[in-house]
């Protein structure tokens, strides 16, 4: 500080003011008046302890810059660690996702499988239920034949026995059809 001072005065000092108004520690010297004014003003803020004082804020606002660089280090930081925590459970989401795709699709081959299997067991007992009922129609149909035949053949057989058949012969086939009968039920 002394050294600031004593270079302002030899500086307007050696001004060239000085070799065109006279003497330099004159009252009517302007120079001097200014630095005579800078020098009080300056002894003013050293009486006051201003410069300490200006340290002392430039120390705390250093500190407080200070505490708020640390406390955007430690948001950085937590903000880091939360971003890698949903990075993992988007990675693991992702995973997770991936797994019921293709559990899907290995449940829709399944059934798709199992259906093809029921669809060609239905086809297999329709197929059968149509045979059986192709079976039992035309068992129906030669049933009837059969029947009608019988009815043609006893209709024809009792116009040939009416005409021709003495009572004795009628005797004799009616005891024969008694002795098939009995052969067929024992």
């Amino acid at each position: 500080m002394r050294k600031l001072i004593l270079g302002a005065v030899l500086a307007g000092a050696a001004g060239p003011a000085f070799a065109a108004s006279g003497p330099f520690f004159s009252l009517h010297n302007t120079n001097f008046v200014v630095l005579l004014a800078f020098l009080v003003f300056i002894g003013i803020l050293v009486y006051f302890k201003v410069p300490g004082l200006l340290g002392k804020m430039l120390d705390e606002r250093a500190h407080t810059i200070r505490r708020e660089l640390d406390e955007a280090r430690a948001l950085r930081e937590e903000a880091q660690t939360i971003l890698a925590e949903f990075e993992r459970k988007q990675k693991d989401v992702a995973e997770q996702a991936e797994l019921i795709v293709t559990q899907a699709r290995t449940d829709a081959e399944d059934a798709a499988k199992l259906a093809k299997v029921e669809l060609e067991k239905s086809i297999a007992r329709r197929l059968q239920a149509a045979e059986d009922q192709i079976a039992s129609a035309e068992a129906a149909a030669v049933r009837d034949v059969r029947d009608r035949a019988i009815s043609v053949a006893i209709a024809a057989a009792a116009e040939v026995v009416r005409k021709g058949l003495s009572e004795a012969d009628a005797a004799a086939l009616i005891e024969d059809s008694i002795k098939v009968v009995e052969a067929k039920m024992h």
